[in-house]
């Protein structure tokens, strides 16, 4: 067996993030489409709601990691759909479907995963330029990068997993 050397903050970050990546397919995969929006039990938010939240984020981190001509422009209401304080609601046509939200997560953490490789360790270690309570908890770029391509990804792929349940599917792994 062939053991990469990682030696920067970023390919570091990516590895996780590429397994973050495969994981939230595998929870994805097999799950209907006429479900995937389906809130099983209240306060539950829906696969499709989580999976929209977590594809927003990639184009934050490009602009952290200096790199902001890598970002796309969301689709139209997405951040407005899916920002932190959104209420998930049943859906019932406004948010897209499945396959453009799952698309768009895979698509947009692995261009981050790529670009994540070459960032210099001096890049990370800059003062985190979100403001507020953000750089009061995570105070570098890398530290916040590391949240949104870990903590904040595994948190809600929990609960990708946890809906999972609640629906009747089995488990992803």
């Amino acid at each position: 067996m062939t053991t990469a050397t990682q030696t920067s903050i970023g390919s570091m970050i990516a590895s996780g993030l590429r397994m973050a990546i495969g994981y939230g397919q595998k929870l994805c995969a097999g799950a209907p489409e006429a479900k995937f929006g389906h809130m099983p039990s209240h306060g539950m938010n829906s696969a499709l709601f989580n999976m929209g939240h977590l594809a927003i984020y990639p184009e934050k981190a490009f602009a952290l990691i200096g790199r902001p001509e890598l970002a796309k422009p969301l689709p139209e209401k997405w951040e407005e759909l899916f920002k932190n304080g959104a209420p998930c609601v049943e859906q019932d046509g406004r948010y897209p479907g499945k396959d453009a939200v799952v698309q768009r997560y895979v698509e947009r953490y692995t261009a981050l995963a790529d670009a994540l490789e070459s960032v210099p360790d001096e890049v990370m270690q800059r003062p985190n330029p979100m403001g507020g309570r953000m750089t009061e908890m995570l105070p570098t770029i890398g530290a916040a990068v590391m949240f949104l391509c870990g903590s904040h990804l595994q948190m809600h792929l929990g609960q990708v997993s946890a809906w999972r349940r609640a629906i009747g599917l089995g488990s992803a792994m």
